[in-house]
């Protein structure tokens, strides 16, 4: 899509009513979004090459961890059969990449959690589909997310999409977050800014922790 297109894209969301802008909250939390080996293992098929995307994850976190908010990571970890994730084991058989067994399931070296932090274990797409996660953050009384992890078109959007329909105002880091397709990860970008969440680059997410 050249500049043109895309200037026109977005004038036609504009035009339509779409992507009013959401002012972030006072009691943020970072969500990091199942940072797994698997897409940063050259030997896995999810192999993703979203290194650059990785190193921002840390250097947000620690800036997470620096401001001292509530963070969460998030890994998917399935029965050896996939039973436990149903039509969505069914329909992705990459999956596999995250049953018993599997190394790829694996957390990056970087972004484990602390003992302070929350290890959500999931089964599906959504960081708060079958879990705890807004029981959680409601007790702490946090009203915007930081969002990271990947893929941006996969588990990053459905957990977006969730947050806001739990009533916390999400922030998606595009530096961030990743996808093994850049068309795919752009546009999904574009949508969530224009649908459900404000879309910041990093510099921007860290003057908003240094402030929090």
């Amino acid at each position: 899509m050249t500049l043109a297109d895309r200037t026109a894209q977005a004038a036609d969301y504009a035009r339509a009513g779409f992507g009013q802008e959401l002012q972030p909250g006072t009691r943020p939390a970072l969500i990091v979004v199942d940072p797994a080996r698997a897409y940063i293992d050259p030997d896995c098929p999810l192999y993703a090459g979203v290194e650059e995307n990785v190193a921002a994850m840390r250097t947000l976190l620690a800036d997470a961890r620096a401001a001292g908010i509530p963070v969460v990571i998030t890994e998917v970890r399935l029965r050896a059969d996939g039973a436990d994730a149903g039509v969505f084991f069914k329909k992705s058989g990459t999956l596999v990449a995250f049953c018993e067994g599997s190394p790829y399931g694996e957390l990056i070296d970087g972004l484990e959690p602390t003992c302070a932090e929350l290890l959500v274990t999931k089964k599906y797409a959504s960081a708060f589909f079958g879990t705890s996660l807004n029981s959680y953050l409601t007790s702490l009384g946090v009203d915007t997310v930081l969002i990271a992890g990947l893929s941006t078109s996969g588990c990053v959007r459905a957990t977006t999409l969730d947050a806001m329909q739990h009533g916390y105002i999400p922030i998606v880091v595009e530096d961030a977050v990743g996808d093994r397709d850049p068309a795919i990860h752009h546009s999904n970008l574009f949508d969530m800014q224009q649908k459900m969440a404000e879309v910041w680059a990093l510099t921007r997410a860290q003057s908003y922790l240094a402030r929090a």
